[in-house]
């Protein structure tokens, strides 16, 4: 695994610390909510003393950590500020023309074609109008040294950024002012925040440390914390076609609920490997990849998943719908093809299929 990759696992996993002093860092976080600090970065955002990502020839070669769709163009984000677009969904690339960071960026959304928002490191926000091509700063806060790991909005006015032990802003205005918050008023939490997403009725859910997955039925107003029957990290999860939600993490453990978050079923995903990101394609297949070059495919809805290791055994992140016939998953080397289909994944070279494990992997 390499450096780079390794110091941004290493902000997912479990830390060891003392409970006592957990609660006050998650109540200061509470006490500067809508304070001064919020318009000391979005001053900071709005400076001169702004650094660009620098042009490169590899920049979809290198460590890139999401991926999303805004129209039919690709885009995927990574470190040094790094943001990559494909108009031939991941079958060639290009660099970005102007990004104002070059922090290392972990989450991208878009609420349309045009106007979509990335984050990263040093408490990052970014905005673009244009599909991605170019960019602009609309929050930051590198003093803090906190780090966004997740984006997520309603619609083009309302959205969130959260990431590292509970730190969240929240934007009603499309990005132009931020205002920090905690989960709700009644949690003081401070476990990173590794992914919000939505279900398929517009349920948020956010997967965290220890366990836990929050559930908001209210748009993100308030979340209330489930503790699951499984005590590490959830990195990453998704909603599903048919409402369900799986989140997933270390150890090659993921779980589903049908139910909203109320009851959780352990998923068979065919490994021990961590997991990190995962998509339902369009043709409905479900995929999942994560470290040491994990794979996994699922034709039976996500009820259990066969592994497929890739030869590089290398990291990834992210995965989604590629060329035709075929998926684009993003990691420590950039951006890879390979085919949306299990028997056809193993059948490349260097690839090698393991069947499922035992429902009883922790």
């Amino acid at each position: 695994m390499s450096s780079s990759f390794s110091r941004i696992v290493s902000s997912w996993a479990p830390r060891l610390r003392l409970m006592s002093l957990a609660t006050l860092c998650a109540a200061a976080l509470t006490f500067t909510a809508f304070g001064p600090h919020s318009a000391a970065a979005q001053d900071e955002a709005t400076s001169s003393e702004v650094e660009y990502a620098v042009p490169s020839d590899l920049a979809a070669q290198s460590l890139l950590l999401d991926a999303t769709y805004a129209g039919e163009r690709l885009v995927a984000v990574g470190e040094f500020g790094h943001i990559v677009l494909s108009d031939d969904r991941g079958a060639t690339w290009r660099q970005a023309k102007e990004v104002p960071t070059q922090a290392t960026l972990t989450g991208v959304t878009f609420v349309s074609k045009d106007l979509g928002f990335a984050v990263g490191h040093d408490a990052t926000v970014l905005r673009t109008t244009d599909g991605g091509e170019t960019w602009s700063l609309v929050y930051n806060d590198s003093e803090s040294e906190m780090a966004f790991m997740t984006v997520y909005f309603e619609n083009e006015k309302r959205g969130f950024a959260m990431g590292a032990f509970s730190f969240m802003v929240e934007t009603n205005d499309g990005g132009d002012t931020w205002n920090e918050r905690s989960l709700s008023e009644d949690l003081l939490d401070d476990y990173h925040l590794n992914k919000l997403f939505s279900d398929k009725d517009g349920d948020l859910y956010i997967a965290a440390e220890f366990g836990v997955v929050y559930h908001s039925a209210d748009q993100g107003r308030t979340f209330n914390r489930i503790q699951t029957q499984y005590e590490g990290s959830f990195w990453g999860g998704f909603g599903m076609a048919d409402g369900s939600v799986m989140v997933f993490g270390m150890r090659g453990n993921a779980f589903r609920s049908y139910d909203k978050g109320a009851t959780w079923t352990k998923v068979n995903t065919g490994t021990d490997k961590s997991i990190a990101g995962g998509v339902q394609l369009g043709n409905g297949k479900i995929v999942l990849v994560g470290l040491q070059g994990y794979v996994g495919y699922s034709d039976n809805g996500g009820k259990s998943f066969t592994e497929v290791t890739r030869a590089d055994r290398l990291g990834y992140a992210a995965v989604t719908d590629g060329p035709d016939g075929q998926i684009a998953i993003f990691g420590e080397p950039g951006v890879k093809l390979m085919p949306d289909d299990m028997e056809k994944a193993r059948e490349e070279a260097g690839a090698k299929i393991t069947a499922p494990v035992s429902d009883d992997n922790s």
